[in-house]
């Protein structure tokens, strides 16, 4: 039997209970801010593995901030338990089958296991240190609202971030490596135009109508896509059309648009752009048009010496053992997915295309070449604050999309366990190899000093806005 590293024993000492805590939210999904039940879980949590824990920090009734360990660097690991609408589904089987009382959510991202994940990591850290004696802090961030809600930049805004030396999270996925240091700033923006109500037959000259400017702004930003970063992406969904008669000359409409771009500097300049279209909406109509950004995260800063850190612990640990039982659910799974989904997997990591790998098998290599279709994280921010780097866990059958039934379906499967523990142990190890070298900390230190040369921080949230704690409602 091999020599192993002693941070390794300290997590699988306490997966039990962290694979316990991660069904236990996977059992109660809550949307963005609205994570007071799988809140209260991890803090008791925390508290049971002797950490001392701030709840309610950056005005976020569920995020946590939880400490332990004494002086010496500061390892900030970051967690996440928020879930999603639409997809309610029962656990381990391979049809689409809702839970009636979830309410339509689901964890359809995984992260049930992220929380309890990286709280697995950062309880085998504190063990660690009290086990050796050395100084140094681990510290849980418990970050709600990700889907769209942008809490770790309201967190990054207040500073919680600031006394960090580095930090560590993951994401689950279907492969095991250094997660890609690319993301999109996004912002999230409401457009409520009011006109003036009428009936639509009998006086239609005396309304104005508000669903006719979205619609025209919808159109003008429709054409202005050929004109921007090609990279770039925006969205929109209808949050009040203006009614269901079409008898009436609809009043009051409202949009909601999520515009992204691969920095920070060009989200702001795309922003303005679509506020422009908004404005010639109101004008075309004789409406008016009020704007009110919701939440916006910054792109993602990568960490060259972390990075090359993380991808030293992920070579020595190997992909993750799966047993057959694992594999035959994930066959079942895979035989929902079409082909593409399944290419999907392959393209994004660079790993050659093996249709009869179900589940990980080997750990992406260093520097592979990669065809990424981008999206958005308020891991972003952090980012800017202090040294940060990201792995994905081998959580899933390869080609499960996210955002899906599927992924929400082996949110409490065998492979989905044996993934989050496996990231914790890479995590973890990266973590102690960093308190083990401040040399390590300084040169990721220098690293984030030599990109935000002439660009710092500033965070992409009006600093009057305060979180959207009701943005669940729509």
């Amino acid at each position: 039997m091999k020599n192993t590293p002693d941070i390794w024993r300290h997590v699988d000492a306490k997966a039990p209970e962290m694979i316990a805590l991660a069904d236990r939210v996977w059992d109660m999904p809550e949307p963005l801010y609205t994570e007071f039940r799988s809140a209260a879980e991890h803090v008791e949590e925390l508290k049971r593995q002797g950490f001392r824990v701030e709840q309610g920090v950056a005005e976020i009734p569920t995020a946590i901030m939880a400490e332990a360990g004494e002086e010496g660097p500061v390892i900030a690991i970051l967690g996440e338990y928020d879930a999603l609408p639409g997809l309610s589904q029962e656990a381990g089987v391979a049809e689409k089958k809702p839970v009636a009382h979830h309410n339509g959510y689901g964890h359809g991202c995984g992260h049930n296991l992220l929380g309890a994940g990286a709280m697995l990591a950062a309880t085998a850290v504190k063990n660690w240190l009290a086990e050796k004696g050395i100084k140094g802090r681990v510290r849980y961030y418990g970050c709600p609202a990700e889907e769209g809600g942008a809490a770790k930049a309201f967190m990054a805004r207040a500073g919680l971030f600031n006394d960090a030396d580095i930090a560590i999270t993951w994401h689950p996925s279907s492969f095991a490596e250094v997660a890609p240091a690319a993301s999109l700033a996004n912002t999230r923006i409401d457009f409520t135009f009011t006109g003036r109500s009428s009936h639509a037959a009998a006086a239609p000259h005396l309304g104005r109508s508000a669903l006719d400017a979205i619609e025209l702004m919808n159109v003008g930003v429709n054409y202005m896509r050929e004109h921007m970063d090609s990279a770039a992406r925006i969205h929109y969904a209808y949050l009040d059309a203006g009614g269901v008669a079409p008898n009436v000359v609809q009043g009051k409409a409202k949009v909601r648009y999520a515009i992204r771009h691969p920095d920070t500097p060009g989200m702001r300049a795309l922003v303005e752009r679509v506020k422009k279209i908004a404005q010639g909406a109101a004008l075309m109509t004789e409406t008016t048009v009020e704007v009110e950004v919701i939440s916006a995260v910054s792109n993602l800063l990568g960490n060259a010496p972390l990075e090359e850190a993380m991808q030293a612990q992920l070579e020595l640990l190997g992909p993750p053992e799966f047993d057959e039982a694992d594999k035959e659910y994930a066959r079942a799974i895979r035989a929902t997915l079409s082909p593409e989904d399944i290419k999907a997997a392959f393209k994004a990591t660079g790993m050659p295309y093996d249709p009869e790998m179900e589940l990980c098998s080997a750990v992406v290599p260093a520097g592979t070449r990669r065809e990424l279709m981008l999206g958005s994280t308020d891991v972003g921010d952090v980012s800017w604050c202090v040294p940060l780097v990201q792995a994905h866990g081998a959580t899933c059958a390869v080609g499960t999309p996210f955002h899906s039934w599927q992924l929400t379906a082996q949110g409490k499967s065998g492979h989905a366990h044996k993934g989050m523990v496996h990231v914790a142990k890479v995590m973890a190890a990266t973590a102690t190899a960093a308190l083990e070298n401040p040399a390590l900390i300084a040169k990721a230190k220098a690293d984030l000093a030599a990109r935000l040369d002439g660009t710092p921080y500033d965070c992409p949230i009006p600093a009057e806005n305060k979180p959207p704690l009701d943005m669940a409602k729509g």
